[in-house]
Protein backbone atom coordinates (compact mmCIF):
# COMPACT_ATOMS: atom_id res chain seq x y z
CA UNK A 1 0.00 0.00 0.00
CA UNK A 2 1.20 3.32 -1.04
CA UNK A 3 1.69 5.03 2.49
CA UNK A 4 0.76 8.78 0.73
CA UNK A 5 -2.46 7.61 -0.40
CA UNK A 6 -5.69 8.59 1.94
CA UNK A 7 -8.42 6.38 1.73
CA UNK A 8 -11.98 7.72 2.24
CA UNK A 9 -14.73 5.21 2.80
CA UNK A 10 -18.17 6.55 1.38
CA UNK A 11 -21.54 4.72 3.00
CA UNK A 12 -24.22 7.03 1.00
CA UNK A 13 -27.87 6.63 0.94
CA UNK A 14 -30.26 8.93 -0.26
CA UNK A 15 -29.95 12.32 1.56
CA UNK A 16 -26.45 12.06 2.50
CA UNK A 17 -23.18 10.15 2.92
CA UNK A 18 -20.83 9.18 5.87
CA UNK A 19 -16.95 9.40 5.35
CA UNK A 20 -14.25 7.75 7.13
CA UNK A 21 -11.09 8.37 6.32
CA UNK A 22 -7.38 6.28 7.23
CA UNK A 23 -6.56 9.00 10.14
CA UNK A 24 -9.85 8.44 11.96
CA UNK A 25 -12.04 11.14 11.11
CA UNK A 26 -15.36 10.95 10.54
CA UNK A 27 -17.56 13.68 8.69
CA UNK A 28 -21.08 13.82 7.27
CA UNK A 29 -22.16 15.50 3.64
CA UNK A 30 -25.14 16.44 2.41
CA UNK A 31 -25.91 13.98 -0.70
CA UNK A 32 -26.34 17.01 -3.35
CA UNK A 33 -23.66 19.27 -5.31
CA UNK A 34 -23.07 21.35 -2.54
CA UNK A 35 -22.33 18.23 -0.39
CA UNK A 36 -19.90 17.00 -2.88
CA UNK A 37 -18.01 20.33 -3.15
CA UNK A 38 -18.14 20.51 0.32
CA UNK A 39 -16.22 16.81 0.26
CA UNK A 40 -14.00 17.59 -2.38
CA UNK A 41 -12.52 20.48 0.00
CA UNK A 42 -10.96 18.07 1.90
CA UNK A 43 -9.18 15.47 -0.95
CA UNK A 44 -6.02 16.00 -2.30
CA UNK A 45 -4.84 14.20 -5.82
CA UNK A 46 -3.46 11.28 -3.43
CA UNK A 47 -6.58 10.65 -2.08
CA UNK A 48 -8.79 7.19 -3.26
CA UNK A 49 -12.78 7.42 -2.49
CA UNK A 50 -14.41 3.72 -1.76
CA UNK A 51 -18.20 3.57 -2.29
CA UNK A 52 -20.27 0.65 -2.48
CA UNK A 53 -22.55 0.07 -5.64
CA UNK A 54 -26.04 1.39 -4.15
CA UNK A 55 -28.60 1.52 -7.15
CA UNK A 56 -28.23 5.08 -8.16
CA UNK A 57 -27.93 6.69 -5.10
CA UNK A 58 -23.66 6.73 -5.77
CA UNK A 59 -23.77 7.51 -9.30
CA UNK A 60 -23.70 11.57 -9.26
CA UNK A 61 -21.14 11.67 -6.08
CA UNK A 62 -18.80 9.13 -8.50
CA UNK A 63 -18.77 10.83 -10.80
CA UNK A 64 -18.64 14.66 -9.48
CA UNK A 65 -15.33 13.16 -8.09
CA UNK A 66 -14.04 11.33 -11.25
CA UNK A 67 -13.98 14.60 -12.83
CA UNK A 68 -12.83 16.23 -10.26
CA UNK A 69 -9.73 14.42 -11.08
CA UNK A 70 -9.88 11.72 -7.73
CA UNK A 71 -9.33 8.37 -7.80
CA UNK A 72 -12.72 6.46 -7.03
CA UNK A 73 -14.01 2.67 -6.67
CA UNK A 74 -17.62 1.56 -6.81
CA UNK A 75 -17.01 -1.94 -4.72
CA UNK A 76 -19.38 -4.65 -4.94
CA UNK A 77 -21.85 -4.16 -1.83
CA UNK A 78 -21.55 -7.98 -1.36
CA UNK A 79 -17.82 -8.17 -1.13
CA UNK A 80 -17.70 -5.60 1.18
CA UNK A 81 -20.39 -7.04 2.88
CA UNK A 82 -18.13 -10.40 3.56
CA UNK A 83 -15.34 -8.09 4.10
CA UNK A 84 -17.41 -6.65 7.31
CA UNK A 85 -18.68 -10.34 8.36
CA UNK A 86 -14.90 -11.28 8.53
CA UNK A 87 -14.36 -8.92 10.81
CA UNK A 88 -17.04 -9.81 12.99
CA UNK A 89 -18.15 -6.35 13.70
CA UNK A 90 -21.36 -6.29 15.16
CA UNK A 91 -21.95 -2.34 15.25
CA UNK A 92 -23.94 -1.64 12.42
CA UNK A 93 -24.56 2.29 11.31
CA UNK A 94 -24.02 4.17 8.67
CA UNK A 95 -20.74 5.66 10.65
CA UNK A 96 -19.41 2.18 11.45
CA UNK A 97 -20.17 1.49 7.75
CA UNK A 98 -18.25 4.26 6.45
CA UNK A 99 -15.18 3.07 8.62
CA UNK A 100 -15.54 -0.37 7.69
CA UNK A 101 -15.16 0.42 3.62
CA UNK A 102 -12.00 2.76 4.32
CA UNK A 103 -10.77 -0.35 6.17
CA UNK A 104 -11.78 -2.59 2.85
CA UNK A 105 -10.06 -0.08 1.03
CA UNK A 106 -6.94 -0.24 2.51
CA UNK A 107 -6.78 -3.87 2.27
Amino acid sequence: MNKDIKFFGIDISHLVFDVADSNGNFYQFKNTLSGFKKFAKILDIDSHCVMEATGYYHYQLAYYLLESGIRVSVENPLAVKRFIQMKLSKIKTDKSDAKQICEYAKQ
